[in-house]
């Protein structure tokens, strides 16, 4: 598919969140090297005139696509946000310096030290207090980054950062909050899709906080993965990560791996790295429930057990997670319209 349908399909499927105000900072960065932007808001499908329009937006697409052909032909990753360019390939040397780590934290503390290897502009720092980690970025020297680009130049460092380091493990991580040390715009909405937690603008740095716990997480990409993801990083910047799995898959594996099905909730976001409010909301967007799936999950170990062994009905039961036989006959004869002994005799006289 061509670019441009590529653009009109899915902008056609999704809605327009990203402001106006961003693609005027890439604007920007063409005006500060003397050239004209128009052939990047070409590439990416969006009017020159959309830039005088404040209220206008376009999509995680449009965003991603016009700043990857900015980055390109400026030759500039930091998109003029510096003192000195960031030559195309700057941000994949500093994931290949990470991918190594055999844990989040190191990998995160490796980011953190090596982006100060391409610029003293701003300082990236980790920092962990008991059971809080936070990612601090602190602009430094006089008027750098330039006034018009600040607040894109943050937002995008810091969702650089959190994209790759959910990519490392392959989860959405969640965040206690995202802080940064501008007022509030008239765009904010869009922030609270990019981060999915509590943001607060006015504070003192610009900072995302989570979990400590989480940085004991394994790295699980190597550096053939690596390579892949950078032929087309720019995706894990400009919208939330995905993980390569759907979510109800990773959910109906963890919860037939589990002995007896006992998984809760708490249990189930603690393995797979989400909050219970992200986890349920997830699973309703992609039409399941975790009620729904640990039912599947039984129903399916219920039959192959009364299908494939001789184990005593009250054994079935406690295999599947059921407090008694009782209740795993009632729910049995919902799954099936067959009480569970019925059901082994049918399969055996057949």
């Amino acid at each position: 598919m061509s670019t441009p349908l590529l653009v009109a399909a899915t902008a056609a499927q999704h809605p327009a969140h990203t402001p106006i105000a961003f693609v005027r900072s890439v604007a920007h960065a063409y005006a500060q090297r003397g050239m004209a932007v128009e052939g990047a808001l070409q590439a990416a499908q969006i009017a020159p005139q959309l830039l005088q329009e404040d209220s206008a937006r376009i999509t995680a697409l449009q965003m991603e696509l016009l700043c990857d052909h900015a980055m390109r032909e400026l030759d500039d990753e930091a998109l003029g946000w510096f003192s000195r360019r960031l030559p195309w390939g700057s941000y994949g040397l500093l994931a290949r310096a990470s991918i190594s780590s055999p844990s989040l934290g190191l990998a995160v503390a490796r980011w953190c030290r090596h982006h100060g290897l391409l610029t003293q502009d701003v300082a990236l720092q980790l920092q962990v207090d008991g059971s809080l980690a936070t990612i601090t970025l602190v602009v430094q020297g006089e008027g750098v980054p330039h006034a018009a680009m600040a607040e894109f130049c943050q937002l995008s460092v810091l969702r650089n950062l959190h994209g790759f380091a959910s990519w490392l493990v392959d989860a959405r991580l969640p965040l206690r909050r995202a802080s940064f040390p501008f007022a509030r715009p008239a765009h904010h909405g869009v922030y609270d899709l990019l981060f999915e937690a509590p943001v607060q603008f006015g504070a003192a740095v610009a900072s995302l906080e989570l979990d400590a716990a989480l940085l004991q997480l394994p790295v699980l990409r190597d550096e053939q993965a690596l390579n892949a993801m950078l032929q087309r990083a720019l995706p894990i910047q400009v919208r939330p990560y995905t993980p390569g799995q759907p979510l109800v898959q990773r959910v109906r594996q963890a919860l037939a791996s589990h002995p007896q099905c006992g998984h809760t909730a708490a249990s189930l976001c603690a393995q797979l790295h989400l909050a219970p409010r992200s986890l349920h909301r997830q699973l309703q967007q992609q039409g399941s429930s975790l009620q729904q799936l640990k039912d599947d999950v039984r129903r399916h170990r219920a039959l192959h057990l009364l299908h494939r062994s001789d184990l005593p009905l009250k054994r079935v039961a406690q295999a599947c997670g059921f407090a008694s036989e009782k209740s795993f006959g009632r729910a049995f004869v919902q799954w099936t319209g067959q009480a569970p002994g019925a059901y082994r005799q049918a399969q055996r006289a057949r």
